[in-house]
């Protein structure tokens, strides 16, 4: 997958095309319709380019929501790795800054859709809005279309049982530890992209060394012990069963929310690598030991416990 950021470097090549349009934080089911019907519609003579996605970044609401606790599901490196997979041909990123969100809907489409994709065919949700206040809407969008010879297509929400997929609905299982929910929602795991840092080794004196993560603009996930697939600076490499703990690590005291990962099967200096991690499922919350052989025994209990979840 090509991506081009800014929005401006797309070329020719990728132009006249289909493209579904949204934040696609998570790249979930839902967003998953979207980018399938791009595809579809690119057999269609009057489409000559390739199918691809319009996302922004940062993220909407950090602009009008600054200060907000961290709340992401995906890095944009995640993102765009996510979106790799679907098959789709590009990737084109705007800058949501205050100027761009500053546009209105007419400078939206014409800008955006008409001078740097020339799209041909347009694929959004049914609650697609855009422009200045949120003001553009499907049948804006379709006037339009019929102004400059796009075609307009507003996919219905994917839903399952118990409501509409949708990242914010991601973000409520991740915070309560619910990562086979979370997955039913997504197609596959929550993934975390982050790169392993420095630590005190602590983990590695009591037989269970660990790779440390920060997650930064992340969500939190609850506190705890997970069984987890974790690949090495490669988001499409070999996975590594795991069992990791999010959290501020009250037995030792230490401040700060952080992700510890310890990998079986496998030693090596992980220090400044990528990890990729998958978040199978919950073990337990966070506790508070007694002490360091209490911690040990404990861990050696999760990490059993974890191997029999993976191995399902």
């Amino acid at each position: 997958m090509d991506v081009f950021h800014p929005l401006e470097q797309v070329p020719d090549r990728h132009r006249g095309g289909a493209v579904a349009i949204g934040n696609f934080d998570g790249v979930h089911l839902g967003h998953l319709a979207l980018i399938d019907a791009a595809k579809a519609v690119t057999a269609n003579p009057d489409v000559s380019g390739p199918a691809g996605v319009l996302t922004f970044e940062p993220h909407p609401r950090s602009l009008f929501r600054p200060g907000e606790t961290a709340f992401r599901l995906t890095t944009v490196e995640s993102k765009m790795a996510a979106l790799a997979r679907t098959g789709i041909a590009f990737t084109a990123i705007a800058d949501f800054d205050r100027e761009f969100a500053d546009l209105s809907a007419n400078a939206f489409i014409e800008r955006v859709l008409v001078e740097a994709l020339v799209a041909k065919h347009v694929i959004v949700g049914s609650d697609f809005r855009f422009g200045r206040q949120r003001a553009g809407d499907i049948p804006a969008l379709e006037a339009a279309g019929r102004t400059f010879g796009f075609g307009v297509t507003a996919l219905d929400q994917v839903s399952d049982e118990d409501g509409f997929y949708s990242s914010s609905r991601v973000r409520q299982h991740v915070a309560a530890g619910e990562m086979r929910e979370a997955a039913t929602i997504l197609g596959q795991p929550w993934e975390i992209q982050a790169v392993v840092e420095d630590g005190d080794k602590r983990g590695r004196t009591i037989g269970f060394p660990t790779a440390n993560l920060r997650l930064g603009e992340l969500i939190e996930p609850l506190n705890g012990v997970y069984a987890v697939g974790v690949k090495v600076d490669d988001p499409d490499g070999p996975v590594i069963g795991g069992v990791a703990n999010f959290g501020r690590r009250p037995t030792v005291n230490d401040r700060g929310a952080l992700l510890e990962v310890h990998l079986f099967d496998i030693d090596r200096d992980l220090y400044g690598k990528t990890l990729w991690v998958s978040f199978i499922d919950f073990i337990r919350g966070e506790t508070k030991f007694d002490g360091l052989d209490q911690l040990k025994a404990q861990i050696a209990a999760d990490c059993e416990t974890a191997r029999t979840i993976l191995a399902r």
